[in-house]
């Protein structure tokens, strides 16, 4: 008899052990963790400057490549890291770089999959028309599509740039890219 008792105690502990514990709930906010995607991306710029110190009015555009990281560590935070490299379909020789740091801010976290953002960034510009390197101030805006867990696809990405060189320059143009999530 305690034998049974013994092994029906057993039999009831393992049991219990195996089933899901259906009083358990998903947390109803997620804490803040820290993530890292970097990415690569296409773009095309009307570049301001025909060459010859001569402001670029025509529809000459540059095209090139570029790379991007964006860290988040909280809602609010959001660097972004962005380098750009413009060398296809130059006129006169013209072509462009770009090396920037600054905040980007989404405007919705998440909606369906999309995250329409706002940045401003800062740094370098360098070009075949300058001798040195030009201090940029970079005002963009666009939207990430969320494509799976890992990949997220930069939607487009639009950037008007502000080079502070003799005259002013002025270069705007569109980015499309993929991105990867490390952590």
């Amino acid at each position: 008899m305690k034998h049974s008792i013994l092994a029906l105690c057993c039999i009831a502990l393992a049991s219990v052990a195996l089933l899901p514990a259906h009083g358990q709930v998903v947390p109803s906010a997620k804490t803040g963790s820290v993530s890292l995607r970097a990415g690569g991306f296409g773009s095309g710029f009307q570049p301001d400057y025909a060459g010859n110190g001569i402001a670029q009015t025509g529809p000459d555009r540059l095209y090139g490549f570029g790379a991007y990281a964006d860290a988040r560590f909280t809602r609010w935070i959001q660097p972004e890291l962005e380098m750009r490299w413009l060398h296809f379909n130059q006129f006169q020789g013209v072509d462009e770089n770009t090396y920037s740091i600054g905040e980007r801010l989404p405007i919705i976290d998440y909606f369906h999959g999309f995250t329409p953002y706002g940045k401003i960034l800062v740094g370098l510009g360098s070009g075949s028309f300058l001798t040195g390197n030009a201090f940029v101030v970079t005002y963009g805006a666009g939207v990430d599509y969320r494509l799976s867990r890992r990949f997220t696809l930069r939607a487009v990405d639009f950037e008007y740039q502000q080079w502070h060189v003799t005259p002013t320059l002025w270069p705007y143009g569109v980015s499309v890219g993929l991105s990867y999530k490390i952590f």
